[in-house]
């Protein structure tokens, strides 16, 4: 029983990390990535689709991205979206090819993201404190049915204490290093 619900603690921590990997992934860094235009939805035919679903996206160089749809008619509306989003970007339409242009970041932007990151990651160190509380509360309604032990309730507690210190080292790890390539010119 206990080793199930730490198990359950160890899945939904390690998602916790993932979503923040994930979260970090779309922050511009000043190098392109395609990660950047993930969340853009272009109109077509009558519904919202990913971009990455009705356009080739590439990475041209270190600052630029290239966008190329797969309909001749998708080229205004991707532009439109893309203008839509909140990346701060205006694309550059040479026939059906949509360049994007990252400008370098200013010391003023780069700190601003160096907060964000560090704000994304206390939330993530939040939502695995949040799976600590549930699996306490979860080791404790075993002790209150006498499924357990009150020793086998302490081993249990210091476990998932262990697990959440180690998850919480890992939050800190990804979101120093996501500092440090936001800080590198």
């Amino acid at each position: 029983m206990i080793d199930t619900i730490k198990t359950d603690a160890q899945t939904r921590m390690g998602k916790s990390i993932d979503a923040l990997r994930h979260e970090l992934t779309r922050l511009r860094t000043g190098r392109a990535s395609t990660a950047l235009v993930e969340g853009i939805k272009v109109p077509y035919y009558g519904s919202d689709m990913p971009l990455n679903q009705v356009a080739v996206v590439a990475v041209s160089d270190a600052r630029s991205l290239t966008i190329t749809p797969f309909e001749k008619s998708l080229v205004a509306p991707v532009e439109k979206a893309i203008l839509a989003s909140d990346i701060g970007i205006t694309p550059t339409t040479a026939g059906t090819v949509i360049r994007l242009n990252l400008p370098p970041l200013t010391e003023e932007r780069r700190r601003e993201l160096a907060k964000h990151v560090s704000h994304e990651g206390e939330n993530a160190k939040i939502a695995i404190r949040n799976v600590r509380r549930d699996a306490l509360q979860q080791v404790k309604d075993l002790l209150k049915d006498k499924s357990i032990t009150e020793d086998d309730e302490r081993r249990a507690d210091d476990e998932i204490q262990k697990l959440t210190d180690r998850f919480v080292k890992e939050v800190d790890t990804v979101v120093k290093a996501k500092e440090e390539e936001l800080m590198s010119v």
